[in-house]
Formats: C-alpha cells, structure tokens, sequence
C-alpha cells in the first residue's frame, strides 16, 4: 500500500497557482496553519487561499527564516499575516516575505491577547486608524504584492458604526483595497483570546452594510462560519469568506470548495488525500520532522465516517512515538470504513 500511496502522489499534478482569488480563505491561526497544515490542506483545495500563522516583523528580520518562512511551492497560493506597528519595521518585513515568495502580506489588526497588546499591535491598533494607514502605506511602497488588512469590527466600547467606517476609510486613503474583516468586536479587557473568538456577539450585517458603503473595495467576511451553505449565502453580500476553526476542525470542508464555490471539478477521494501526504511525510522526516508534527493536522478528515475514532486514536497515540514513519498513517487509513460512493 505504501508503493501505491506514492504513485498516487506522483499522479497528481502538484503544479503551483500564482494567481488567486479571495473568494473562499482559511484563516490564519498560531500554532495550526502551519507549513504542514497547508500543504495538507491544498490537497484538499487547489483554490482556497491558505495563510501562514501570524509572524511579528521583528521575527522575520532577526529570525531564522528557513523555519519561520519555509514553505512548500505546492502549498500556493499563500499569504503571510505580519504583526506590528512600527512602518519601518513592517515594510522592511514585507520585503523580506515577498522575496521569499508569498503571494499577499497581511497586517493582523484583530488579535487581542495581551501579549499582543503589550507590543502595540493586534486589534489594539483599531484605535489607532491613522498609524495603521501609515503602516500600510509603508508596507505598499516596499512591495508588489498586495497589502491587506485583518480587523475587528471594533474594539471595547467604540462604536462599530461609526468606528468601523473612520478605520476602514483612513486605512483605505493609504493604499489597502482588500479588508478582512472578523464580525465582532474584541473586548481587551475582560475576556481572554479564545473568549475573544466567541463570547462578543456576532454583527453580520454591519460587514455587509461595510461593503454596500464601500463598493470599490474587497471586504472579506470571517467570524463563525461553519458550513458552505453559511460562506454561499454571505457570498452574495460580500466579496468572500474566510473560514478558521470549522475548516481546521472538519476538514472535508475544504475538499467541498472547489466545486461548490468555485465551480471547478469534483471532491478528491478521501483515502486519496491522506495516500497523498505519504512521500509529503517521508521528505519532512527525512529533513528532521516528526510524524506527529504533520499528521496533527490530518485527525478531522474522516469525521463521521465509519472507523474516523480508530484513525484518531491510531495517530494519536502511535503518531506522537519517537519512532513512527508513515506506516502508522497507513495504518489508521486501514481502519476507515470508505462508503462506495465516497471513494
């Protein structure tokens, strides 16, 4: 099985897409879309574009960058998601990130940990529309790719309304035609970051009425998505979606995306993506990677298919030995029960 897993690989045309649309994203997020994730993830997807976890700029200056900025040039189109507040330093970032081959530099201004806050960046910086425009015009002048912003809908007791429209505009003014925008508020004070995920109430149609307001610009809607019945009714009042944990938690989502909103194509077959991570896994092991740092991403793909606990547990507990290649994937593979019509 393991022979035909790498033919199967072999097969299918990895060939990277340099040109990309916004329609359907997955989020960026610390300590899951990482570089494995994503190349896991474009099996699933050839037109979803997949961002990095958010990188300060002070990393990406003074980093390593082979492991901070490393990625696979199958995993494309992808963007970087930067953090920052200082203009300098963000478009001497930006450089950086665009010689090394990304497609979009993002500025997160939608994070409220507090060690976000602590370093002046992250949705903190709603309150400061004017250095946000001045970061992006920075980052613009140093780069080709686009420049693009990830917001809140505001923060603490600002008014969305009124606030919203100030930031979007000023930072709008600078250059940055492409927002992505997270339907809640993000209170800083009083609810920790994965409160800050669910707890402030969503506001959907204060995104839409953004993008009526402003129809010259790209407006994204992320924040609570959780099916593409939900992304195709939004799409029809926005210029895309963004999905984060539903797309990392079940990621059948993905295999869904481009055939339902990009028109394109069947589903993969579900044992056929995870035959395909096996050469994917050698070459990474092979470069010093565990198996569990790669597979970690994969436990949701065959939910609620018969055998998906089995998988789970099979990567789970064989996955994370010091010793465990790739059989071990194959292995939980042979506990699937694949229907007929789904292979």
């Amino acid at each position: 099985m393991l022979e035909e897993a790498r033919e199967v690989l072999c097969r299918f045309d990895g060939s990277p897409l340099t040109t990309f649309e916004r329609k359907f994203c997955v989020a960026p997020m610390m300590e899951w879309t990482d570089r494995h994730c994503r190349f896991f993830h474009r099996l699933l997807s050839r037109r979803a574009l997949l961002y990095t976890e958010m990188l300060t700029a002070d990393a990406v200056i003074h980093g390593d960058r082979q492991r901070l900025l490393g990625f696979s040039e199958e995993e494309q189109p992808v963007a970087m998601q930067l953090g920052g507040s200082d203009p300098a330093k963000l478009a001497r970032a930006a450089r950086i990130v665009e010689d090394w081959g990304y497609l979009e530099v993002n500025l997160n201004v939608g994070c409220p940990s507090d060690r976000v806050q602590s370093g002046r960046f992250g949705a903190c910086l709603m309150a400061e529309p004017d250095l946000v425009a001045e970061c992006v015009a920075a980052m613009g002048n140093a780069v080709s790719v686009p420049v693009t912003v990830k917001s809140r809908i505001g923060i603490d007791d600002q008014d969305t309304q009124e606030s919203l429209d100030r930031f979007i505009d000023t930072v709008a003014s600078a250059g940055c035609a492409t927002f992505i925008v997270h339907a809640r508020k993000a209170w800083l004070e009083g609810l920790s970051p994965k409160q800050n995920r669910d707890v402030p109430p969503l506001d959907y149609p204060r995104v839409h009425r953004l993008k009526e307001r402003r129809q010259d610009l790209e407006i994204i809607l992320n924040g609570g998505i959780s099916s593409l019945d939900e992304a195709d009714a939004h799409l029809a009042r926005v210029d895309g979606v963004m999905l984060g944990r539903a797309a990392y938690q079940d990621p059948w989502i993905l295999a869904q995306v481009d055939s339902r909103i990009f028109g394109e194509g069947e589903p993969p077959a579900l044992a056929g993506v995870a035959e395909r991570m096996v050469p994917y896994i050698e070459r990474e092991m092979a470069r010093g990677q565990r198996l569990h740092q790669i597979t970690r991403h994969m436990t949701g793909l065959f939910s609620a298919v018969p055998g998906a606990r089995a998988w789970r547990r099979t990567l789970s507990e064989k996955g994370v030995k010091h010793d465990a290649g790739p059989d071990v994937l194959l292995e939980a593979l042979a506990c699937i029960q694949i229907p007929a019509a789904a292979e």
